[in-house]
């Protein structure tokens, strides 16, 4: 009696299991859409660089003018290239 119990359980159990569906297959992107949303997203970031572009610039012209009141001399510098914008512009040697 004992083991019918338990193989009933059993069979309810894992037998629903496979009535259950499957999600359908996933779709591939509109290459379309992706393309649009690749230039959205682009010329977000051209946006927010230029952004931080002029708010370092009125940083550093509040700093400028800031020590030019105090009577000192500052020269502005100009930003050390990054590494991957200095490996781009490196030219490859031929062998």
């Amino acid at each position: 009696m004992k083991t019918k119990l338990i193989l009933a359980a059993f069979a309810l159990t894992f037998g629903s299991t496979v009535w259950a569906k499957l999600p359908p297959p996933a779709t591939p992107p509109d290459p379309v859409k992706v393309a649009e949303a690749k230039a959205k997203a682009d010329e977000a970031a051209a946006k927010d660089k230029a952004l931080l572009a002029t708010a370092e610039d009125r940083v550093a012209a509040r700093y400028i003018k800031e020590q030019k009141a105090k009577g000192k001399d500052v020269k502005p510098q100009m930003a050390a290239a990054s590494p991957a914008a200095a490996a781009k512009s490196a030219k490859p040697v031929k062998k």
